[in-house]
């Protein structure tokens, strides 16, 4: 196995030998099921980053939101899925080349709410990309990745939901806060303490 970087820089992929590749199954994935579930995997990596970036923005000395330890634990959780991902393309001796996606520009996250926007935003594009990969399983008759998908989609919507509702929760919040003090600034419902 030898792991190389393309020419371009759009990826990094993982070689294998035609040893390696020899087998009497020959499980191999399609080629479209293949490149997206590569995608899948670079963007777990991606919101995992994501995540980390917005539980250290977070820290116990900036007055914390009480969400910012869903950031730091969505962030395991993100990298965990990212290599199960990898794991299911080397147990069907695919591939692995995974897409380099540019890392969010971002590096002050504003108010809670912003930083949930940001995260409803990724695991959206994450539902999208899951959803379509659904799609291409299905065309391609590739059962076995269907059953592997499943509890994936599953815990997407829930993610997706928690964070709709933590949303919606603080924007209450900061709209309670505001028509009690109309002179508070809105980072200050959402745990980020400003001056005024």
């Amino acid at each position: 196995m030898v792991l190389l970087k393309k020419k371009n820089f759009d990826c990094f992929c993982l070689v294998f030998s035609d040893a390696e590749m020899a087998s009497p199954r020959h499980n191999l994935l399609s080629e479209d099921c293949r490149v997206a579930i590569n995608h899948v995997a670079s963007y777990e990596l991606h919101i995992s980053d994501a995540y980390l970036s917005m539980a250290c923005y977070y820290n116990q000395d900036t007055g914390a939101p009480l969400f910012a330890s869903f950031f730091e634990d969505q962030a395991e959780v993100k990298r965990e899925h990212a290599k199960q991902f990898l794991r299911y393309l080397r147990k069907r001796e695919s591939k692995i080349c995974l897409p380099v996606i540019k890392r969010p520009d971002i590096d002050n996250w504003g108010t809670g709410i912003q930083a949930l926007e940001s995260a409803l935003e990724l695991e959206n594009k994450l539902t999208n990309l899951l959803q379509n990969l659904k799609t291409m399983a299905s065309a391609n008759e590739e059962t076995d990745l269907l059953h592997f998908m499943g509890k994936y989609l599953d815990k997407q919507k829930r993610n997706t939901n928690y964070l709709e509702q933590q949303l919606a929760y603080h924007k209450r919040l900061e709209q309670q806060a505001q028509e009690e003090d109309p002179f508070k600034k809105p980072a200050q419902v959402s745990g980020k303490e400003t001056d005024v």
